[in-house]
């Protein structure tokens, strides 16, 4: 019989340290909304002042974020995302890497907000017609589906005249449609295909009165011009786009290379309101991006680049970390049990990488705990390198 294995859902004690639990992520990876930011005082000036700037005069503007792997640029983007969800007058997504093109950028942002959040753009969009050519007075998306559920108000009353005015506002009719059949059961699953450029057939198209294929670029542009100009006039003031893992684009070949940043430039200059982008890039795609399209680079003219962490960085994080689980905080030491050495030595060893620091210091404090040691000093430390 073999007994090697110790399979156990027991949870190891922290509490010798003043820890509910071990508060550092084992697979150091951003959460989606990321509680904590130690960032670097110039990066997060720059992408207060960029954010504010788009919130404060409507002007688009866009940044880039480099920084080496692990460096902490989803860390970035994600966080600044975060804070940006909580307003109601934004419009928040993000794209996890460009893939193959704009359309694919396109097609992850439109994912990102997600079915609901689009059907509710159309029923918001319902209401403001009605507002206009009813009696009724539809305040929300909801009070607007449940005029329509109860039959208070008819599609067949005001379904023409929005997507009248939809086209007028988007410059594109089948859009405008396509939104528009987000509120129709039987085909809002086609609209929704077809929104999110996976393509549908031509019957379901058809079906929807929708003449199009959004199947490439050019298209995909055309589509998120559509979209921030209707969210524009529903009254919502910037549409945030972040861009992650940007350096991808190199892998693609230099004509589809050239194509996607074409593509990223042409929706900057046909929307010079109403939009941010934020791309986060290692620094050597970047300065590759710069010396060879002029024209792209042009148009963000701005960057900013998260350095390795310096030893008050790093003290910060751990504390920061340690914070969350706190029990209480009689110590002396805010970042027990490590001690400053044990801290210089993993800063040493991980160079400031933010992504080795949180895993090395997850690692260290399960272990301390194991071996019941009263604190992490540096001889114990050294094991781990």
């Amino acid at each position: 019989m073999n007994d090697e294995f110790t399979i156990t859902d027991e949870q190891q004690d922290y509490s010798q340290y003043d820890l509910k639990a071990n508060p550092f992520p084992y697979s150091p990876v951003p959460a989606e909304d990321p509680e904590i930011y130690c960032g670097q005082s110039h990066v997060t000036e720059r992408i207060s002042s960029t954010v504010s700037s788009v919130l404060s005069t409507g002007k688009s503007k866009h940044l880039v974020v480099t920084g080496k792997y692990g460096n902490g640029k989803s860390h970035t983007l994600k966080y600044t995302r975060s804070l940006l969800r909580d307003r109601n007058d934004v419009i928040v997504g993000y794209v996890a890497q460009p893939g193959e093109g704009f359309l694919d950028i396109y097609h992850e942002f439109t994912y990102d907000l997600g079915f609901n959040r689009i059907q509710e753009l159309a029923y918001e969009y319902l209401a403001s017609v009605s507002r206009d050519i009813t009696d009724a007075n539809p305040i929300s998306e909801g009070a607007m589906k449940s005029l329509i559920d109860e039959g208070d108000v008819l599609l067949s009353e005001i379904v023409p005249e929005a997507i009248r005015r939809l086209s007028d506002v988007t410059k594109f009719s089948d859009f405008a449609r396509a939104i528009i059949h987000m509120v129709y059961e039987d085909t809002n699953l086609y609209a929704w295909q077809w929104l999110t450029a996976e393509g549908i057939r031509y019957e379901q198209r058809k079906e929807m009165e929708i003449h199009s294929a959004l199947d490439d670029d050019t298209m995909g542009v055309r589509a998120f011009t559509a979209l921030k100009n209707l969210l524009l006039d529903l009254g919502y003031t910037s549409i945030f786009v972040f861009v992650d893992e940007f350096e991808s684009i190199a892998r693609l070949s230099p004509k589809n290379e050239q194509a996607t940043l074409n593509s990223i430039r042409h929706l900057m200059d046909q929307n010079s309101s109403g939009l941010c982008m934020l791309f986060g890039c290692a620094p050597e795609v970047w300065q590759d991006v710069m010396s060879e399209y002029h024209a792209f680079s042009e148009r963000i003219g701005q960057e900013v680049a998260l350095r390795p962490l310096t030893a008050e960085n790093l003290y910060d994080l751990v504390e920061n970390y340690l914070g969350r689980e706190r029990t209480m905080s009689s110590h002396d030491n805010s970042v027990h049990p490590f001690t400053e050495d044990s801290l210089e030595l993993i800063l040493q060893n991980s160079q400031g990488n933010v992504r080795q620091v949180l895993s090395v210091c997850s690692r260290m404090l399960d272990e301390v705990a194991k071996e019941e040691q009263s604190k992490i000093t540096t001889d114990f430390a050294k094991e781990f390198f």
